[in-house]
């Protein structure tokens, strides 16, 4: 035997190992590579909202702090602290970019954009927005690239204004941000 105590994933656990290892901004998640301890009923709906056996989270700092520690690996979503690490279900993408910020315009506009938990992200080369169309409904949904393989999927209200300063750059009708141009929809697919 190690004499090493086993690990016992629990919501509450994983918040004080946190605590524990914080430091000023995002924890180094990448940097840890803990031993799989099993998956947690932490789901991440669709609208951002983080439940645990079936009721949602109310403690917005628990959440945020949740998300701090969030990394997604093959395919599959973790919370991970130095020594744990627990398999959560996401729906969707795990973030909802609930505000969008403009300045400048045409070329050199810049879009930022914020998360339902706070983080931000200015579109660009490090932050690539990205339209998905549902093949039976034709309706799109639009992504932006928050932090290390995680995604925010963006709000209507957000993609609306998206839309509305969109202009046509060859065949396509999109937006620029941070010198880079994110195609929105063919221009040929627009609706007369």
């Amino acid at each position: 035997m190690s004499g090493q105590k086993p690990v016992t994933p629990s919501p509450d656990g994983l918040a004080a190992s946190v605590k524990a290892a914080k430091t000023k901004g995002l924890p180094p998640v990448h940097l840890w590579n803990p031993p799989f301890c099993g998956d947690l009923d932490i789901r991440i709906a669709k609208d951002g909202t983080w439940s645990y056996l079936g009721s949602p989270i109310k403690r917005f700092e628990l959440v945020k702090l949740f998300s701090s520690i969030l990394k997604k690996e093959d395919g599959k979503y973790y919370l991970v602290t130095p020594v744990e690490k627990v398999g959560i279900i996401v729906e969707d993408a795990p973030f909802v970019a609930v505000d969008l910020d403009v300045e400048g315009e045409g070329k050199a506009q810049n879009l930022s954009f914020t998360t339902h938990v706070g983080d931000t992200a200015v579109a660009g080369p490090d932050h690539p927005i990205r339209i998905v169309i549902d093949s039976e409904t034709d309706e799109p949904s639009p992504y932006i690239l928050v932090r290390a393989n995680l995604e925010a999927r963006i709000d209507r209200k957000s993609f609306y204004r998206l839309v509305d300063i969109a202009e046509h750059n060859g065949n396509w009708f999109g937006v620029w941000s941070g010198g880079q141009f994110f195609p929105l929809i063919k221009s040929e697919d627009l609706p007369d």
